[in-house]
């Protein structure tokens, strides 16, 4: 397990409010760290469910294919085990605030999750794209159409889509599975605009959600990181925070509203 090191200091919070408001585009990107605040357990490390229970296995859209009746009696019930569960009764942490608050500025222009919770939406953010889908949703793999969960009737399974009768799965990228094409241009549409990235609660080495970081990187742009622990992009980064995201995101948030207001007295 990396070691954490001491929480960011003001110097340190100060000089990347500074660098975020001198940036043309900002966008961030963030992962399992920032929904370990609110109560769901990380699929890996320790305490991750993969840790415990072991990774699922790598085929699992080509297992949904293939007989998606099964598929869809095994999400149902799974309902309240141990993922499904904390997803039913997590709210947004203040990391999730904090970076509402900066859209809400004008300052953030785009997100890309890697989180499935629903917890970026739930705190008001509106711009985003979740990559790896949310547990909320059900998607058409014909149309590409969402629903909400509460929205499909189940009596008969698998369920089909209203508006093109194509097959109906969860909205959660599976092993195998593409990532959906709207969701996909969505991210290289903004990260080829963006100068900054705000890189908070990820190691950034999943893909394809960490080559948008680095290729904006690549370009000559800037990345900010917010982490509790140093990983494996800390040394691509041009400012570390460290310390919890709900923690140094509320903080850096204050830190850019105290500069707009100098700067506008």
């Amino acid at each position: 397990m990396p070691s954490s090191s001491q929480n960011a200091t003001d110097a340190e919070i100060l000089a990347a409010a500074r660098m975020i408001l001198e940036a043309h585009y900002v966008i961030a990107l963030t992962g399992a760290g920032l929904s370990v605040e609110s109560g769901i357990p990380p699929f890996r490390g320790p305490g991750g469910l993969w840790t415990k229970y072991g990774e699922p296995p790598m085929n699992g859209y080509q297992i949904f294919l293939a007989d998606p009746k099964k598929a869809w009696e095994d999400r149902i019930r799974r309902q309240n085990d141990e993922l499904w569960g904390p997803l039913k009764v997590a709210k947004p942490n203040a990391g999730h605030t904090a970076l509402a608050e900066l859209e809400e500025m004008g300052l953030l222009r785009f997100l890309i999750t890697q989180n499935v919770d629903d917890l970026h939406r739930q705190a008001g953010h509106s711009a985003l794209a979740e990559i790896h889908g949310n547990w909320k949703l059900i998607r058409c793999i014909e149309c590409g159409r969402r629903f909400r969960g509460e929205d499909i009737r189940l009596e008969v399974l698998p369920p089909t889509c209203p508006r093109c009768e194509g097959l109906l799965k969860g909205d959660t990228v599976a092993f195998g599975e593409p990532i959906p094409p709207d969701v996909l241009e969505q991210c290289v549409e903004h990260s080829a605009r963006a100068d900054l990235v705000i890189v908070a609660g990820t190691s950034a080495t999943v893909y394809p959600a960490a080559g948008f970081a680095l290729e904006v990187k690549q370009r000559g742009g800037k990345l900010i990181e917010a982490n509790l622990y140093e990983s494996e992009i800390t040394r691509a980064c041009d400012i570390s925070l460290r310390g919890a995201t709900g923690e140094v995101l509320p903080r850096l948030t204050a830190a850019i509203s105290d500069l707009r207001k100098a700067r506008l007295s």
